[in-house]
């Protein structure tokens, strides 16, 4: 893809620390780094909105950031940089969060607004929507924004202050949003109840299409007299991490949305059957970083975050 339009992310970044049987890695991380990386990768221009701390994990997340093309706005951090110590349940990651990852803000001056009312399209994902000033700052810096709007609740346990706060902020924003991406385990955790039903009540509340994801069971997108299914794409090899699964999803789709929003079914099938190709390419790999689906024939160039 070339260079069609600017994508401003705005949301996280911190260092995942993982720990499994094998023992001790750490990634550069977090869901909007992860699509901001990822929409690099797809080979669009990109920019990541974050709060970056002024230290040694600071610095590896600024090292990574630019290894791979993505400029970064950067909020300081008093507290340092976020961290986030992941261990498997089931193959499925449970997070434990550090304060900076629990107090995180971002700010909105003048260059971040720059940056997202000349965005092509911006992306929020794991954004503190349970901070009504954040919200209202973000909301406002949005309102001008020309581009299009993908969202992400992306919620975390261990990040999450009060759930229903939380609830009103991203509806608030998904009202506004060309695209929302809900999952499963989103549903559960911020609405306690069915992915259809929560992916029902966005597109009732004013979002123009709902990207329902399903884990292994694929997804599904509701959008304007359409409602289209993929199961998870087929892949060689085994399953090894399903950490940046979600996050692949969103970047595939976003890029696909950049040079138009589909109009039709079969537009939003091919959208939703090239982020299944991606996200099963990405879960063959450890940690989180997109993979395209040539990654399997060994045509990727196998860096990892570290």
């Amino acid at each position: 893809m070339g260079e069609t339009g600017r994508v401003v992310v705005i949301g996280d970044a911190l260092i995942d620390e993982l720990r499994d049987d094998t023992g001790v890695r750490e990634f550069v991380g977090g869901a909007a780094l992860n699509v901001a990386v990822g929409l690099s990768r797809l080979g669009l221009p990109t920019s990541l909105i974050a709060m970056v701390g002024d230290d040694e994990a600071g610095a590896h997340i600024r090292t990574y950031l630019d290894d791979y093309g993505v400029d970064l706005v950067a909020t300081p951090s008093p507290l340092g940089s976020s961290r986030a110590v992941s261990t498997r349940v089931n193959g499925e990651p449970v997070y434990e969060f550090n304060a900076a990852a629990w107090d995180r803000r971002i700010r909105f001056g003048e260059d971040e607004v720059r940056a997202i009312r000349t965005a092509a399209i911006v992306v929020v994902t794991c954004f503190p929507f349970d901070d009504a000033e954040q919200t209202a700052e973000l909301a406002a810096a949005l309102a001008g924004a020309p581009g299009r709007l993908a969202v992400d609740p992306n919620p975390r346990t261990g990040m999450l202050h009060d759930r229903a706060r939380f609830v009103d902020g991203f509806e608030r924003v998904a009202a506004l949003a060309d695209l929302v991406k809900v999952g499963d385990d989103d549903a559960e955790l911020l609405y306690g109840e069915s992915l259809d039903a929560v992916a029902a009540r966005l597109r009732d509340g004013g979002a123009s299409a709902v990207l329902a994801t399903r884990g292994a069971a694929g997804a599904t997108v509701l959008a304007e007299g359409v409602e289209v299914q993929r199961p998870i794409a087929d892949a060689p090899g085994p399953v090894v991490d399903t950490m940046g699964a979600g996050d692949a999803v969103l970047s595939s789709a976003v890029a696909s949305l950049l040079p138009g929003r589909p109009v039709s079914a079969e537009g939003w099938e091919q959208l939703l059957a090239t982020a299944m190709e991606v996200a099963a390419a990405t879960c063959r790999f450890e940690g989180a970083l997109l993979r395209l689906p040539s990654a399997l024939t060994g045509l990727d160039d196998g860096r990892t975050g570290s």
